[in-house]
């Protein structure tokens, strides 16, 4: 767990952290004890006092809303109740930020405009050591932006989008060029995507983003890390495209269904690690495209757990350089599935439990005996016949594998191979 600590001052002032109570872990506005701080009676005094550079460093809002949008240009801590809200009143975006050490916490932002070409929203910051912490934010078209915000903090906020046509909403939290940045503990619900975008080094941790389009996106953002996360009923929960040395440790991945539905997807992304990852009842669990671009910034895919996904690792292409080590496979409707002309064969499995595999251990070693086969009869009849395509995905052709799964002599084509399957389940734990 990350501290809770911000800045500890601020232009001379002193400011308490902000910290939850004993043993829990708070999400957006809650009671604190007031600081002492000047308290602006209305939006127009609050807007003078902001506007002054010789002006309070601290503001403490009053339980009520103020009406209109605001800029912040110069240090300041600002902070509220859980009843102190910024009401942009539908109209552009209701809290700018520009500049080094400012902090905004514990209040409420709502009603931003409903622009996407100005790409309205609740807050975005611009400039370096910014922290944006336990704030709430509804009725706004996009959430939380940072653009080119380096070395900046958006902390146990909850963002929660408007009741739009999804396609129609606003991203929920939205990096872009902002490197350095960490993004941690919030609750994002309802929204379009988290965007990661032209960001280097951003570290997003302990976040639950659910019921969304994208639970996380990486574009051209090298060296990122997401860790435990709870991606949940999204569309998709986290794809990476043109990024490189991405590391995904200790997150759940679940409930990404529909054609479109992958718990994690690649697209010419090099040098990945994938580790310790829950991937449960999506679609498609991992989804491979031109990833890597080169064997020698592998993909590594190690001690996940694949459980009732439609298709556990789908590939669009086929490359050397992805190694699935020590994973854990149960339940899945299939194991691996090709296409685009990708090649499972080029893939290293090595070790991993297969829920399906009826081999033997003889030595006790924990390994089988044998090495795991996974055979195809239905990509035999599809890669002769084309026409049968439009059966994939269908019971027919379940059937179909089914039988060569029973009688192996009738299919010809090897899907993969791992040498050394595990007798049994690397995690004692089957569910996250």
């Amino acid at each position: 767990m990350v501290g809770w600590g911000l800045a500890a001052s601020i232009g001379g002032c002193a400011a308490t952290p902000l910290s939850p109570p004993a043993g829990e872990l708070v999400v957006g506005p809650h009671a604190l004890a007031s600081e002492g701080w000047p308290h602006p009676k209305d939006f127009a005094e609050l807007s003078a006092w902001v506007a002054d550079p010789q002006g309070p460093k601290a503001i403490e809002l009053e339980g009520h809303s103020y009406l209109g949008n605001l800029q912040i240009k110069r240090a300041l801590h600002l902070r509220g109740t859980p009843d102190s809200v910024l009401d942009g009143e539908r109209h552009g975006t209701v809290l700018i930020l520009e500049g080094a050490g400012i902090v905004v916490e514990n209040l409420s932002v709502r009603g931003s405009g409903r622009r996407h070409t100005t790409e309205d929203g609740a807050i975005r910051a611009e400039g370096s050591g910014v922290v944006i912490a336990n704030v709430a934010v509804f009725d706004s078209l996009f959430g939380i932006s940072l653009q080119r915000c380096h070395g900046c903090v958006v902390r146990a906020n909850h963002v929660r989008g408007r009741d739009d046509d999804p396609e129609l909403r606003g991203d929920g939290i939205k990096l872009w060029e902002s490197q350095d940045s960490r993004v941690e503990n919030n609750l994002v619900e309802d929204s379009r995507d988290v965007v990661v975008w032209y960001s280097r080094r951003v570290h997003l941790d302990g976040n639950t983003i659910r019921r969304s389009r994208y639970g996380t996106h990486f574009m051209y953002a090298h060296d990122g890390v997401v860790t435990n996360e709870h991606l949940i009923d999204n569309v998709v929960g986290i794809f990476a495209m043109y990024s490189s040395r991405l590391i995904i440790d200790g997150n759940v991945l679940a409930g990404a269904r529909g054609a479109a539905g992958v718990g994690l997807g690649f697209k010419e992304c090099d040098g990945a690690t994938v580790k310790g990852n829950f991937l449960v009842g999506n679609s498609t669990g991992v989804y491979l495209d031109r990833s890597p671009r080169s064997e020698v910034t592998p993909v590594v895919i190690e001690g996940n757990v694949f459980g009732i996904d439609d298709v556990a690792v789908r590939l669009h292409s086929g490359q050397d350089g992805v190694f699935l080590r020590a994973n854990d496979f149960q339940g899945n409707g299939r194991l691996v599935d090709v296409e685009g002309g990708g090649d499972a064969m080029r893939i290293t499995f090595d070790g991993n439990y297969l829920s399906e595999y009826a081999g033997y251990d003889l030595n006790g070693d924990g390994v089988g005996d044998v090495a795991f086969e996974k055979k195809r009869l239905g990509s035999d009849l599809v890669e002769s016949h084309p026409a049968a395509q439009l059966l994939e995905g269908t019971v027919a052709l379940g059937i179909v594998d089914a039988v060569a799964m029973a009688i192996p002599v009738l299919a010809t084509k090897k899907l993969f191979v791992d040498l050394h399957p595990a007798m049994r389940p690397h995690r004692s734990e089957t569910s996250p």
